[in-house]
């Protein structure tokens, strides 16, 4: 299981003058008239953190929530360049986490479509690749391609990911779909 993205949300609990921040923040773009938030990008970790003028902020791109814990406070190190004082520690939420995972073995998503109940799939070949697997515990909606690669989402914590994985790898096993 490799974790590729977490998009995590927080508060800096303040207004914010974006265009402000625009002009200060080299890497920073504003275009209200295409979306409301100043998009403003980092090399280290490499993140892109959206800030609204609510002071909300939304930060995706990290690998772990410590990278992302890390880019809101280099983008906040970097508000104060700018002459923006936050005052308020932040607290960061993750709000989804993207990971993927290799089952190791090639696999019949018609046969597993079947198998694992057409209330909780969707498979439709002609318009996606891949079956769409929704599983209640842990809430994450798997991705799966006959290669035996995965995509998870949906999950907040690493766990999660590392228990639907095994989960679907012990459904497929069962059902005598994978090796």
């Amino acid at each position: 299981m490799e974790i590729q993205n977490v998009v995590a949300s927080s508060s800096l609990g303040q207004e914010l003058d974006l265009n402000h921040i625009e002009e200060c923040l080299k890497g920073a773009e504003y275009n209200p008239q295409q979306f409301p938030g100043l998009v403003y990008r980092i090399k280290e970790p490499k993140t892109a953190t959206l800030l609204f003028r609510s002071g909300k902020i939304v930060c995706t791109g990290g690998k772990s929530k410590d990278e992302v814990i890390k880019a809101v406070g280099k983008v906040i190190k970097d508000l104060e360049q700018a002459d923006i004082f936050i005052t308020q520690e932040p607290v960061v939420e993750v709000q989804n986490i993207v990971a993927s995972s290799d089952l190791g073995d090639e696999i019949n998503l018609n046969t597993v479509a079947i198998t694992l109940g057409l209330e909780k799939v969707e498979y439709e070949p002609e318009q996606f690749p891949g079956l769409v697997y929704r599983l209640d515990d842990p809430k994450v909606v798997v991705l799966l391609f006959s290669s035996g690669k995965m995509v998870i989402t949906g999950a907040k914590i690493p766990n999660d990911v590392i228990r639907a994985v095994d989960k679907i790898a012990e459904e497929l096993r069962d059902a005598g779909l994978m090796n």
